[in-house]
């Protein structure tokens, strides 16, 4: 190669990296003139609702949100700021404002949809793997449960477990008890951990540990980092129980009530009920066919190697296809976060159900439900952000190996 070929690749070099650096530019200018045009476009749209309504006498505005709500909610907890200008987290009461009731909608919704995520893909896989089970009874019993569920519309099987379940529990006085599990009409009674630590050092410090081992076993990657983060979300709660930082509250029935522990009110098991099954019906069809789709050699090849049906379903199989589900898992999620709205159905206070009491108290309709339609949206991103993540994680994961 001579000095002139050399100057010539420099050249030819030196022009491709400039064309890329055009065209990275060129696009990313495009990208955010589509996004100014559509900021433009939805900031006129607001403009021109504003003044059709100002032309009728309707006021938009959001300045309603600090008046008092005048109202009470039956059930959540609300962000609100003390004497000592530190936010807690207090029941509702009428005294407080309009958005704080905005709060305590959504954070029943948040509470059901995450209880109702955790639950319906445990039953939703248990019922995709039998669905595949050899035992004839298992495999049967599966079927006609998924497409039963499947094939009813949600809010008649929400009706359903409210009116002919839920209502139908023994009175307080009468109140079925199961391993410190209270269950009436009055709702389920839980045994709860409740903090006895205070502002003590020692308290805090091991609560920080806790928080760091939680982060560490879902982001940490060396591996033997990772269980020493496992262990210690295991040590630590034990160490709290044994020390009395941590007490382990379990209720109390009486003859006209239950104290202590957490409650779950009759409407909100309803909904979870209801949610949690239609949606693992939905979830089970995913992992089945997912299963479907893997190669059969697959089971041949763990046959071959002596290992049993559960085995192969456990360390071959369902590792692989959790990689392949989780985009529609997601879609899944974000479609059973947003049918928590049918509480209003049954009178849980989600945060649809809290947008139609203060737009009849305010006449505040259209923005209540602009506040109602950005909060669904915000969910929506969080749970597609999880996923995408957990999704590109095991991907990489998945290289690696």
């Amino acid at each position: 190669m001579n000095a002139d070929q050399a100057a010539q690749w420099r050249g030819d070099d030196k022009r491709l990296a400039a064309r890329r650096r055009r065209n990275r530019i060129r696009y990313h200018a495009t990208q955010f003139a589509i996004v100014g045009i559509a900021i433009l476009l939805v900031a006129l749209f607001a403009v021109a609702v504003k003044d059709g309504l100002a032309r009728h006498g309707i006021k938009f505005s959001f300045s309603f949100l600090g008046n008092a709500a005048g109202f009470d909610i039956s059930e959540g907890r609300t962000f609100a700021i003390g004497e000592d200008s530190w936010p807690s987290f207090v029941g509702f009461t009428s005294n407080l404002s309009i958005a704080q009731a905005f709060v305590t909608g959504i954070v029943n919704t948040i509470k059901v949809a995450v209880l109702a995520i955790i639950l319906s893909t445990v039953l939703g896989t248990l019922l995709g793997v039998g669905r595949l089970s050899t035992n004839w009874v298992v495999r049967n019993l599966c079927f006609w449960c998924v497409e039963f569920v499947r094939n009813t519309p949600l809010l008649i099987q929400l009706v359903f477990w409210y009116f002919a379940v839920v209502l139908h529990f023994p009175p307080i006085a009468t109140a079925a008890k199961f391993y410190g599990i209270v269950i009436s009409q009055q709702g389920l009674y839980l045994p709860a951990l409740v903090w006895q630590g205070g502002d003590s050092p020692y308290a805090i410090a091991l609560g920080a540990v806790f928080l760091v081992a939680l982060a560490g076993a879902f982001v940490e990657k060396i591996r033997p980092f990772r269980w020493a983060c496992i262990v210690a979300l295991v040590a630590v709660p034990a160490i709290m129980l044994l020390t009395g930082i941590m007490e382990l509250d379990f209720p109390v029935a009486s003859k006209f009530k239950a104290s202590g522990g957490t409650s779950i009110s009759p409407e909100m098991a309803a909904l979870l009920l209801a949610i949690v099954f239609n949606s693992a019906s939905y979830i089970a069809e995913i992992v089945r066919g997912s299963i479907d789709a893997l190669p059969k050699g697959q089971w041949e090849a763990s046959a071959s190697l002596g290992l049993d049906r559960r085995s192969t379903v456990n360390d071959i199989i369902l590792p692989q296809v959790f990689r392949v589900v989780l985009p529609s898992f997601g879609n899944q999620y974000i479609s059973l976060t947003k049918n928590t709205a049918l509480g209003i159905a049954i009178g849980y206070p989600d945060l649809f159900n809290v947008y139609g009491t203060i737009a009849n108290q305010t006449g505040h309709s259209l923005e209540g439900i602009v506040i109602v339609m950005i909060s669904y949206l915000i969910l929506s991103w969080i749970i597609s952000a999880v996923v995408g993540w957990a999704d590109r994680r095991m991907a990489r994961q998945g290289a690696m190996r």
